[in-house]
């Protein structure tokens, strides 16, 4: 039976729903990502790996970074003010920014490398490193993410979504 009334779509009205969502779309890309090797070697890199390789591409370099400062600029400051014991783990995270942004351009250049042909697949260290990297990090994140639902009270949460999305509209 279809039920159309189930799901409700994240906005910035509720940021904390958009840091989740994006965090879905992270996982989605690293599963991608960790079934990638086995594609190659059955089928070679073909349009299908093109199309994923440029939607990962996009997603790591325009949406991440932006997710990253969603958190470091406007989350994770508005969290520490009404949860100040979360500091260990929010000082971590930011730690972990830097160096995902690093695995992510060790992880590109493979990338780039299979779709222009000079490659024929990925080093599986560089790809696990990348994938654990934000399985490790999601594990932490998340739970602050719930956190801030209980202790930030709704008119901060709505001030910092419009900041939020303002940063994408440039």
């Amino acid at each position: 039976m279809l039920n159309l009334g189930t799901q409700k779509a994240a906005t910035w009205d509720e940021p904390i729903d958009m840091l989740y969502a994006c965090h879905g779309k992270v996982k989605r890309f690293c599963g991608q990502l960790q079934m990638l090797p086995d594609y190659l070697a059955e089928h070679g890199c073909n349009d299908a790996v093109r199309q994923a390789v440029t939607q990962i591409r996009t997603y790591f370099n325009q949406a991440a970074p932006l997710h990253h400062d969603d958190e470091e600029q406007d989350f994770f400051p508005t969290l520490l003010r009404y949860a100040p014991e979360a500091r260990e783990q929010v000082e971590e995270l930011e730690r972990q920014h830097i160096v995902l942004h690093r695995n992510w351009t060790a992880l590109q250049n493979q990338l780039l490398a299979v779709v222009e042909g000079s490659r024929s697949g990925l080093d599986n260290a560089v790809l696990a490193d990348f994938t654990g990297g934000y399985d490790r990090h999601i594990a932490i994140e998340e739970p602050l993410f719930d956190l801030g639902r209980e202790v930030i009270p709704e008119e901060q949460r709505r001030a910092i979504g419009k900041i939020m999305a303002a940063r994408r509209r440039g």
